[in-house]
């Protein structure tokens, strides 16, 4: 497998050098992030981009993300012009070549937590989503202040009032039959990210959440090219969720992995509060995902998710340095474990 890290670029806090000392490192996961929503990834910023990641001495192994605009998410007649310009990206990151692209197909907000920075017993910090507290905000949610204003928010949220989850599986599937194809051609993987928390929130349709639904997009347009982000973060919140026979399930198909721990906090039918934790220690079995992984013959990029805020460090919330550090310790150990025993 390709450890890999998440780096945001030259403004992030973590510098390429902070990471090129963590043992067995050998990948980055970037993005262009100043670039607008909707508009084309040039050539010449993502080879720019690779330029910098190579010269540090890394692989550029995953864009995360190329956003996709919400015209096409809610599949508005303009949606077709920004799929376009999507494709255009596409092909500009197939020919700079970095082999997969991680999107995601959440409405208005991408993952939504309640607390960035929630003081655990051991006084580490870390994410955690309380449903209750979903309300409080007033239409500001932690993370997101920057992207809408309350009034904004609720106007987003509105937009999707005529939208179920059958027709929002609808619009996913119109994306697809248009740039699975391409990505085919290009030699490019494309890998959805699962919905974060995966139950809705504002009655909003959140549709990547479980087996079922992985079975339901692969099926949607059935190609190598058309794969999954497995993250056991996002899908490790359902109780019901069996990680590793997803990880069985969905196979070759599995295209990036993102390992990171969870302690649930509260389960009910419908929605559940969690908060996140160090890798070794959560509800969550990575060492059984990691052997499934293994025995099914992952060899993709797969990076420690996110971390707490340990020894006092500061910096992007849920991307601290030092816990990820260690996450990539712990997944690096279990995968030699694993394939020794083989």
């Amino acid at each position: 497998m390709k450890m890999s890290f998440r780096w945001y670029g030259p403004e992030d806090e973590v510098s390429l050098q902070n990471i090129k000392q963590i043992p067995g490192m050998s990948g980055i996961v970037t993005a262009l992030h100043d670039v607008p929503n909707g508009e084309v990834w040039t050539s010449e910023a993502i080879q720019e981009r690779k330029a910098i990641v190579e010269d540090a001495g890394f692989e550029w192994t995953v864009i995360e993300s190329i956003p996709l605009h919400e015209d096409i998410k809610r599949g508005l007649p303009s949606r077709d012009q920004y799929i376009e310009n999507w494709i255009t990206s596409l092909r500009n990151a197939g020919a700079a070549g970095i082999p997969v692209i991680c999107y995601n197909f959440m409405p208005v907000l991408d993952w939504t937590r309640t607390d960035l920075s929630y003081e655990l017993p051991d006084k580490s910090k870390a994410l955690i989503y309380v449903h209750k507290d979903l309300d409080s905000y007033g239409g500001s949610l932690p993370g997101w202040e920057e992207a809408y204003t309350p009034e904004e928010l609720r106007g987003a949220i509105a937009a999707y009032d005529d939208i179920d989850e059958d027709k929002y599986w609808s619009h996913l599937e119109y994306f697809l039959r248009a740039v699975v194809p391409v990505a085919e051609e290009i030699g490019v993987k494309l890998a959805i990210h699962p919905d974060d928390p995966p139950f809705s929130l504002f009655g909003l349709p959140r549709i990547i959440k479980n087996e079922s639904s992985i079975k339901k997009l692969l099926g949607l347009v059935d190609s190598p090219a058309n794969g999954i982000t497995f993250c056991t973060g996002s899908y490790g919140i359902l109780p019901d969720n069996d990680l590793p026979q997803m990880v069985r399930t969905a196979g070759d198909r599995i295209h990036f992995a993102h390992m990171r721990n969870i302690v649930r906090t509260r389960v009910s039918d419908d929605t559940i509060d969690f908060q996140e934790s160090a890798h070794y220690d959560g509800d969550l079995d990575l060492a059984s995902v990691m052997k499934a992984l293994v025995e099914t013959g992952f060899e993709g990029a797969i990076r420690p998710d996110h971390g707490r805020s340990i020894w006092g460090e500061k910096g992007r919330a849920g991307y601290w340095l030092y816990d990820r550090a260690l996450g990539a310790q712990y997944l690096l150990g279990l995968e030699e474990a694993f394939k020794t025993k083989r």
